[in-house]
Formats: C-alpha cells, sequence, structure tokens
C-alpha cells in the first residue's frame, strides 16, 4: 500500500530516535515545564501591579499606617527570580540533551543509509545518477537534522506556551479568553491551507537540487572532456537551467509558506486593539483589577510569539518533510535477495574454475529480451574471450556471471554448483576483476593494492607489483608504495592505474579472472606490459577477456563471438578467421581503420 508523505516521516522519525527516546523526551519534558513556569509571570507581575495599585489607592486616601506592602512585593520578586532561573536551567539542560541525541540519531541514519547502498543491487546505480544518492546522504540528511534541532524545542515551547496562555487568559476572564481565542482555528486552517499549496513546491525543489548535485557531479568529473570540445558554454546553458528551475520553484515554496507570518501578524495586532478596548470597559465597568487587564493584554503579546516561531519554522519543516520523503523512498529501495539461507560454498584454494552457462535468458527491460538462451562452457584453466559489436551483450555475460544481475531463466553453474545455490559474497570470493575504468580511491599505492586481500604482508603486495610489471614504476613515484593516490587518481596514468588494478587482483589470487577491456584505454607500450602482466596474472586460472582489440586475445583457449545477445561464431583464433564470418570482419576493420 503507498505511504504518504506524513506515514514516512513518522517511520523516519521512529527510526532514528528509537534508540535515544530518553534523549528527545526529557528535553520536551523540560521544554514544557519551562514555558509553563514562564507563562506564569505576566500573573505573577499582575498580583504585584494589583497589590501596588491598592497600597497607592489606600495612601491616596490617608488611610492610617497606609504604605507599600514590601513583604508582599518581595515575594513576587523572589518567586519571578527563582521561576526564570529554573526556567534558564531548563532551557540549557534540554538544549545539550537534544543536541547529543539527534547528533547520534542522524549519525546512525548515515550509517544506514551507507549500509543501505551497500545492500543495493547494480541495478539501481544503472537507473541513477551517483548525485542523487550522495544528495540523500549529505543534504537530505542535513536538512531533516537541522530542522529538528530548530523546531523539536521550538515547537514544543511555542504550543506549551499557548496552551498556558489560554489557560491564563480564562483564568482570568471566561467571557474574554474565548473572544480572544477566534483566531487560534482561524490560524489552523490559514496554516493547513498553506502547507497545501507550498508542500508540492518544496518536494519539487527538493528533488531539482538532487538534479543539479548530479548533473555538476557528472559534468566536473569529464571536466577536460568539457574543456576539449568547448562545451563550456553548452554545460553553464544547461546549469543555468536547473538553477533557475531551482529559484523559481524555491522562491515559489518559500514565498507561499512565508505568507504566514505577516498575515497571522495582523491576525494578533487586530486582536490586541480589539481586547486593549474590550478589557478597559471590564476595568471601568465589571469589577477587573488593573493588574489582570495588564496580565491579559500581555497574553494577547505572548501569544503572538509562538504563533510567530511556528509559522516561521514552516519552509524549513516542509523543506525537511520533502527530503524524510526522498530518504525513506531510498532505504525503501528494493535490495538483493536474503540469502543467509545458503549454505553452498565453494572454497577458493579448491575451486577448479569449472564455468557452465546453461540456457541463459536475460533482459534489462522485459520487453526488449537481451540474451536468448545462452549456454558455454569454461573449462578449468583456459581463456575465453568475448568479442563482438557495442551492445551485443559482452558485459551482461560478465554481469551474469558476477550475479550484478540475474537471469530471467537458466542457470550459471561452477565447478557443477549452481551459482544461485550460493551466497553472492561467497561466490565473489572466486573471482578477481580488472576492468576498463581502473577504479582507485583515496590512499598509498600500498593501500590501493592491498584492497584486494586486506591481510596481504608487504612482501605479497610487492610480489604481486613485480609481477603486473608496476614495481618499477612504484619505485619512480615520490614515497614509493607510501604515495598517495589523490581523490581523482589524477597523479597516476591510465596505465599505471591499470598495471596497480592487475596487482590487486593478482595480490588475490582468484581461480577465476575477469578482464573487461581491461588495454582498451592505454599506449601500445604499456599494452605490452599489460597483456604481458595479464598473461601472469591468467596463468593457471580460467579467464574471461573481454577486448575491442582482437590482437590482444589470439592466444585465447576460445573465443566467442556474439551478436545481440547470441552466439554467433565460436573456436579459436584461427579457427574463427578460416570461417571468415563475422570475427574476420572485426579483426580485420581494426587494422583498416589505422
Amino acid at each position: 500500500m503507498k505511504q504518504n508523505k506524513f506515514s514516512k516521516a513518522g517511520r523516519l522519525i521512529q527510526l532514528c530516535f528509537a534508540p535515544y527516546k530518553w534523549q528527545i523526551i526529557l528535553p520536551v519534558v523540560f521544554t514544557v515545564a519551562g514555558s509553563a513556569l514562564g507563562g506564569l509571570n505576566p500573573y505573577i507581575i499582575g498580583l504585584g501591579i494589583t497589590e501596588l495599585g491598592k497600597n497607592v489607592k489606600a495612601m491616596n486616601a490617608g488611610v492610617s499606617g497606609a504604605g507599600v506592602n514590601m513583604p508582599y512585593i518581595m515575594k513576587i520578586v523572589i518567586m519571578l527570580i527563582v521561576f526564570n532561573v529554573v526556567r534558564q536551567t531548563l532551557t540549557y539542560s534540554s538544549s545539550f540533551m537534544l543536541g547529543g541525541g539527534v547528533q547520534n540519531a542522524f549519525k546512525d541514519l548515515r550509517t544506514r543509509i551507507n549500509e543501505k547502498i551497500n545492500r543495493l543491487p547494480v541495478s539501481y546505480f544503472d537507473r541513477h545518477q551517483q548525485g542523487t544518492v550522495l544528495n540523500t546522504i549529505t543534504n537530505d540528511v542535513d536538512a531533516v537534522s537541522n530542522a529538528v534541532l530548530q523546531s523539536v524545542l521550538a515547537m514544543t515551547y511555542s504550543v506549551t506556551s499557548i496552551a498556558i496562555t489560554c489557560v491564563m487568559m480564562l483564568y482570568i476572564s471566561l467571557p474574554l479568553g474565548l473572544a480572544s481565542m477566534i483566531m487560534l482555528p482561524a490560524s489552523f486552517f490559514l496554516s493547513r491551507f498553506v502547507m497545501k499549496h507550498s508542500q508540492g513546491n518544496f518536494l519539487t525543489m527538493q528533488n531539482t537540487l538532487a538534479d543539479l548535485n548530479g548533473y555538476v557531479q557528472e559534468r566536473y568529473t569529464g571536466f577536460t572532456v568539457i574543456k576539449l570540445y568547448n562545451n563550456e558554454e553548452e554545460t553553464i546553458k544547461d546549469f543555468q537551467r536547473i538553477n533557475e528551475k531551482i529559484n523559481r520553484v524555491g522562491f515559489k515554496a518559500n514565498f507561499v509558506s512565508s505568507l504566514m507570518s505577516p498575515i497571522m501578524e495582523f491576525m494578533v495586532n487586530f486582536t490586541y486593539i480589539v481586547m486593549v478596548m474590550l478589557t478597559g470597559y471590564a476595568v471601568l465597568f465589571s469589577g477587573m483589577t488593573l493588574g489582570n487587564m495588564q496580565a491579559f493584554v500581555q497574553y494577547i503579546w505572548i501569544l503572538y510569539d509562538p504563533l510567530g516561531q511556528i509559522t516561521q519554522l514552516f519552509p524549513a519543516l516542509q523543506s525537511a518533510a520533502a527530503s524524510m520523503e526522498r530518504i525513506m523512498n531510498f532505504l525503501d529501495e528494493p535490495e538483493e535477495s536474503s540469502e543467509e539461507h545458503k549454505n553452498t560454498r565453494l572454497v577458493p584454494e579448491k575451486c577448479n574454475g569449472h564455468v557452465q552457462f546453461e540456457h541463459v535468458n536475460f533482459s534489462y527491460t522485459k520487453d526488449k529480451p537481451l540474451i536468448n538462451d545462452f549456454s558455454m562452457e569454461a573449462k578449468p584453466g583456459q581463456t575465453v574471450a568475448i568479442v563482438g559489436a557495442t551492445g551485443a551483450g559482452k558485459t551482461t555475460i560478465i554481469n551474469l556471471l558476477m550475479r550484478f544481475y540475474d537471469a530471467d531463466s537458466g542457470d550459471i553453474k561452477i565447478d557443477g554448483e549452481s551459482i544461485y545455490d550460493m551466497h553472492r559474497s561467497s561466490e565473489r570470493e572466486l573471482f578477481g576483476m580488472v576492468l576498463q575504468d581502473a577504479w582507485l580511491y583515496h590512499g598509498t599505492i600500498r593501500d590501493n593494492i592491498r584492497f584486494g586481500r586486506t591481510d596481504a604482508t608487504d612482501e605479497e603486495i610487492i610480489q604481486a607489483a613485480k609481477a603486473a610489471n608496476v614495481n618499477h614504476f612504484i619505485k619512480t613515484m615520490p614515497g614509493g608504495y607510501d604515495m598517495m593516490i589523490n581523490e581523482e587518481a589524477s597523479n597516476v596514468s591510465l596505465g599505471q592505474k591499470q598495471l596497480l588494478t592487475i596487482a590487486r587482483a593478482i595480490l588475490k589470487n582468484p581461480r577465476i579472472l575477469i578482464l573487461d577491456e581491461a588495454t582498451s584505454n592505454v599506449d601500445t607500450r604499456l599494452e605490452v606490459l599489460i597483456q604481458s602482466a595479464m598473461k601472469r596474472a591468467m596463468e593457471g586460472r580460467t579467464s574471461f577477456v573481454i577486448a575491442h582489440r582482437l590482437s590482444t586475445i589470439r592466444d585465447a583457449d576460445h573465443i566467442l563471438v556474439m551478436d545481440h545477445g547470441n552466439i554467433v561464431e565460436q573456436g579459436t583464433h584461427k579457427e574463427l578467421l578460416v570461417q571468415k564470418g563475422m570475427y574476420e570482419k572485426l579483426y580485420n576493420s581494426q587494422f583498416d581503420e589505422g
């Protein structure tokens, strides 16, 4: 059943604050108590004014012994001092506890989002920009965190203050109290109307902000390409278009929401004028004391302060509500199915690496089949190359083998065991992978190689680097193995990145190795080094090689030629050339292009 934004907000609040409920409840209780004490101040001051009025009247009438009742007045002063000291103590205590509780709660939420990211299927990241995920874990979480810090105590104080004020006004004069409260239901319906017409704009603003983050992240990742093709003006125009949309929607949302404050102020001022006249009449003709009149009129202004706070919080609360909806939508995304019950496990050291595809069918979208009745076998230790035009399904085969996607039908087996009977993490322990886009993270070269096996010794890292033909490069760099790779990994060349990832794969010592376009981004000299490293990496292992440069897979034991998800040719390099089919055309075309 589809949930509305309010139920999603409630779920997120429960999710975040359930472990820290007392760090939220106690500050709320303290704030209620502090607000109640503050609400008594005008009435107590009114008692003092009334007493002073009596004293002055008695002195003017010449009553014997008349004077200011100092013991009573001092009692009022001491009471006000005590009330305000207690009130301030409660305020500071509640702010301290709430700050800790909120920060802990949102630290847990960020952790939960990060854990969620690791449980999501690869297909989610294929469908969404990286910027939208980054926006969820940063901007959306911050928007909710700031709104909670700003609003919990303020809203508690405001609601309590309104309640205490109403009670005291009714206590002073029931008819006048009821008359002054006419604006409360009017304020409620007005605020509901405004929220209804501005909430959609706040959600649109948050979604557009996510689009902007995704756009900036995507464009400036390829900053050099933008410069190369003189695409700066087009990039700026697209940025301005999204930025203009944020500006337009944000202005509309905040403008509509901000109308609450001036409208509320008008209502309070109007009520104040009417009540001054009515309480003045009551003093003259109905016996209301001057102190009660002063207290009643002051309560009108006190009533405006919390109402004004609530209306000022509306924009932040509505923005937070939109962010809550986005966060819960992300947390509700379907995850990879739980496989804790699967016990089938192949020990990497004992795995032979015998891979079989049996009548596999797959499609990214149900109406567009890609892999059709695909069957093939890779015997232990064989090197199987997969070639074909772009979109033929080469990488899809690897995605299915690694279980980044699951086949619609058919089966894939390793050493006779279905991969669907294994836990994903157990199956992936059997693999090492070198991709076209070499990935390195911000850390030392040593740590980047050790990523393949975190318990590896320094000597094992050096041996893997030597096998990958990258040891010499590392030694020539400042700091050697301790040189820091920057955040964009731009302080090493593309070829060096690729060799480092090969070293990482060699260090893992996998039983099955996957090389996906591993030499497509490097020059001829580095290609020779990479091919040499790849051969060492593939020794004694079952290997799958995807390549556009067909010269790199001439020594493969078996070559599959794919077209639109089907194997159209297969055999060795020499056998396929003799067939004079699609493989021969692909092979010769790379030389014709030169």
